[in-house]
């Protein structure tokens, strides 16, 4: 998997790094069992701070994406182990309004912003089967 910082972008790189990571298992690119770089050699590739690494990879496992064991590192959680909760369910709710509130303003319809929705679920999707 390979993971693109780019400065200039108002979101931080710990966000972009947990984003990206998210991603890349969605799209099937790192599958259950699998250990993430330690966070040492991530920073080191990424040309980032070690606790930039370290901040998204506990932001990973509050979500329930990944356990970290001591000397085993991140390790992403099975389909059954990250099952989806309401209280997750409501957060992704949450982080989807402001998205859905700016498309309205620009004049976005239902159905489009329907589509859009689909249409990201199915580009992840064929990513993961194409993997």
């Amino acid at each position: 998997m390979l993971i693109q910082i780019e400065p200039q972008l108002d979101v931080p790189i710990y966000e972009q790094v947990t984003r990206q990571i998210i991603e890349g298992i969605a799209r099937g690119e790192m599958k259950p069992g699998d250990t993430l770089p330690s966070v040492r050699n991530l920073a080191a590739d990424l040309g980032v701070n070690m606790h930039t690494v370290n901040k998204s990879y506990h932001e990973l496992e509050a979500k329930g994406i990944l356990t970290i064991r001591a000397k085993s590192g991140a390790i992403i959680r099975s389909a059954e182990e990250r099952a989806l909760t309401p209280e997750q369910l409501q957060q992704i709710e949450k982080n989807l309004k402001p998205l859905v509130a700016e498309g309205m303003v620009l004049g976005a319809t239902v159905d489009q912003i329907e589509c859009m929705m689909k249409k990201v679920f199915a580009d992840l999707q064929m990513s993961a089967e194409g993997v």
